[in-house]
C-alpha cells in the first residue's frame, strides 16, 4: 500500500504460491500452499485485498507436502480442501471449523487422487471438488467424504504449440457463480520452468455438469517475454472487491529472484458485455488504483525475541516426516529445541518466509551436550548454506555439503552468528560478544537454490537449526530488510 491511493505488487512478498481468496462479507481470507512447512496452511486477513494480517495456521498435523488449498465457507462453517503428498501416497485432504480463528479439525483424508481440488455446490445444493485435468468428484452433504467416482467435466483451453510451456498442466479450478453462469477460472502452461510457460484461463457454463465455453479472452494473464519483472504469471482465484472492483489475485516469480519462491500478486479485472471477464490492463509491475475497504496493519514481525507464550506465526519446520511440536519450548526469552538428525538435511530446521531481495539475521546461540547448531540458508535437504558450529568446530554450510573447521579457542558452547543476503551474494559471520563480528573466509553464491533447479516448488528461507543430541537454545532473534 503506497499510502496513495495505490499499490504496488506483490500484496504479499516471498513464497505464498496457490493463492485461494475468500471473500465473507465485508472480509477476506487467503490461504496458500505450506508445502513441507508445519504449522501450515496459514491463513490471511484483509478488508481491501492489498494490507494482509495473518490470523494463524489451520494445519498441525503432518500429511506430507501440502499443495494448492482451496478455502470456502458452507453453511456457516469454514472449510479448507487440499492435496497432501508423500513419496508413496497422494491423497486429498479437508480441515474445518466453526470460526476462521479455529481451532481448526484434524485432517480428514477423502481418500481420492489428483491435485488442486476447487469446491463448488450446485443449484440442488449438492457440493463438488472440481480437480486438475478437467476431473470433478461429489462430495456428501457434510463435505467431509466424497460420493461417487471421479468424472471427467472439462477438456481445458489449448494454447498455442509455438508457445513454450511445461505442458498443458491444466490444474488449480476455482469455481464461482455470477448471477446464473458459473466460471471456472484455471492454471495451464505448468507453474514454474520458462517465465513465459504459465496462465491464466477461464471458462464458463450455465451447469456444473457442463458443457463448458471457454473464454475469448483466454490467456486472462500471462507472462509473454522473459523480460518481464514478473515470471510464469498464473493460478488465479477470481473475486469482487470493495466498491465492486473485481480482481484475480494469482502468484508470480519475481524476475532474477525465483530462491524467494512465488509472491501473491492482485490484478483488477472488468466484465464484458457479453458475459466474460477479462484482464484491466494494469501493468502489473507498476502502481495501480486502490478501490476502497479498510487498510489494516500489513504482514508480520519477523524479529523474535521469544517472550511470547507461543511460537510465532513466522516460524514453521521444514519436516519430511511426522511434525513434533512437542520438540521446542519457549522459556526464559528462549527457544529450545531439541536436536535432531545430523545436520540441516535430516534435523528439520525451523525457518521464514523473507520476501526481501536483500536482508541480515542475527541469532544467540547456545548449545547443550551433544547438540550442534546455525543459521542457515535453507531450501530443502539438497540445497542450503550458511554457518553452524559444535562446540569444537565451525561448521560451513554450501551446495548441501558440510564441512567442518577451527573454532576459535575464545569460542564455547554459545556463539553469535550473522548471515548477510544481498541479492543472492551471502557472507556470514560469527561473534562471541556481539561487538568483535570475524567474517566466515567462504562466501557464497546462491541463485541457483530454487525450483527449476532441485524441484518441490519451495523457496529459499532463513532458517535455524538443531542437529544431535542434546538442546539448542536460540535467543534474541533479528532480522533487517536491507535496501
Amino acid at each position: 500500500d503506497l499510502g496513495n491511493g495505490f499499490f504496488l505488487n506483490p500484496i504479499l512478498a516471498g513464497d505464498h504460491a496457490d493463492p485461494s481468496v475468500l471473500k465473507d462479507g465485508d472480509d477476506y481470507y487467503l490461504v496458500h500452499s505450506s508445502f513441507l512447512r508445519y504449522p501450515g496452511l496459514l491463513i490471511w486477513h484483509s478488508r481491501d485485498l492489498v494490507n494482509w494480517v495473518p490470523v494463524g495456521p489451520a494445519l498441525t498435523q503432518s500429511v506430507g507436502s501440502v499443495w494448492a488449498p482451496d478455502l470456502i465457507r458452507h453453511g456457516g462453517r469454514y472449510y479448507i480442501y487440499f492435496p497432501g503428498r508423500k513419496p508413496d501416497y497422494l491423497s486429498n485432504y479437508v480441515v474445518w471449523a466453526d470460526s476462521i480463528h479455529g481451532p481448526w479439525s484434524d485432517p480428514i483424508d477423502l481418500r481420492i487422487g489428483r491435485i488442486d481440488p476447487g469446491h463448488a455446490v450446485a443449484p440442488d445444493g449438492r457440493r463438488y471438488l472440481f480437480m486438475d485435468d478437467g476431473y470433478r468428484i461429489e462430495l456428501a452433504a457434510d463435505g467431509l467424504s466424497v460420493v461417487g467416482e471421479m468424472h471427467k467435466v472439462y477438456d481445458g483451453w489449448a494454447y498455442p504449440d509455438e508457445w513454450v510451456g511445461e505442458g498443458l498442466c491444466q490444474e488449480g479450478p476455482k469455481i464461482l457463480r455470477r448471477g446464473d453462469t458459473y466460471y471456472m477460472v484455471l492454471a495451464e502452461g505448468g507453474t514454474a520452468g520458462p517465465p513465459t510457460s504459465h496462465m491464466v484461463v477461464a471458462a464458463r457454463s450455465k451447469s456444473l455438469d457442463g458443457p463448458w465455453e471457454n473464454s475469448p479472452h483466454n490467456p486472462i494473464v500471462r507472462t509473454r517475454t522473459r523480460e518481464e519483472k514478473w515470471c510464469s504469471r498464473g493460478h488465479a482465484t477470481l473475486v469482487e472487491g470493495p466498491g465492486g472492483t473485481w480482481y484475480l489475485v494469482y502468484h508470480a516469480y519475481e524476475n532474477g529472484f525465483y530462491t524467494l519462491g512465488r509472491h501473491t500478486l492482485l490484478e483488477p479485472v472488468v466484465w464484458t458485455e457479453d458475459g466474460w471477464f477479462k484482464s484491466a490492463g494494469h501493468d502489473v509491475a507498476a502502481p495501480i488504483p486502490k478501490t476502497g475497504g479498510e487498510a489494516l496493519p500489513h504482514g508480520r514481525v519477523f524479529s523474535d525475541d521469544f517472550s511470547a507464550d507461543r511460537m510465532g506465526v513466522q516460524w514453521t519446520f521444514h519436516v519430511d516426516g511426522a511434525f513434533e511440536p512437542g520438540r521446542y519450548r519457549l522459556e526464559n526469552r528462549g527457544l529450545v529445541v531439541q536436536g535432531r538428525g545430523e545436520s540441516p538435511r535430516d534435523c528439520a530446521p525451523l525457518g521464514f518466509n523473507a520476501g526481501d531481495q536483500a536482508y541480515q539475521v542475527e541469532v544467540d546461540i547456545e548449545l547443550g551436550e551433544g547438540a550442534r547448531a546455525g543459521l542457515i540458508l535453507f531450501y530443502d535437504h539438497k540445497l542450503y548454506a550458511g554457518l553452524g558450529f559444535d562446540g569444537q568446530h565451525l561448521i560451513g554450510h554450501c551446495f548441501g555439503l558440510d564441512s567442518k573447521g577451527p573454532l576459535p579457542k575464545s569460542v564455547g558452547r554459545r556463539l553469535q552468528l550473522r548471515l548477510h543476503n544481498d541479492r543472492h551474494i551471502v557472507s556470514v559471520f560469527f561473534s562471541v560478544d556481539g561487538t568483535q563480528w570475524f567474517r566466515h573466509p567462504r562466501g557464497l553464491e546462491v541463485s541457483g537454490y530454487h525450483h527449476n533447479v532441485a524441484g518441490e516448488f519451495l523457496s529459499l528461507r532463513p532458517a535455524l537449526y538443531a542437529a544431535g543430541r542434546g538442546e539448542v537454545t536460540f535467543r534474541n532473534f533479528k532480522y533487517q530488510a536491507l535496501p
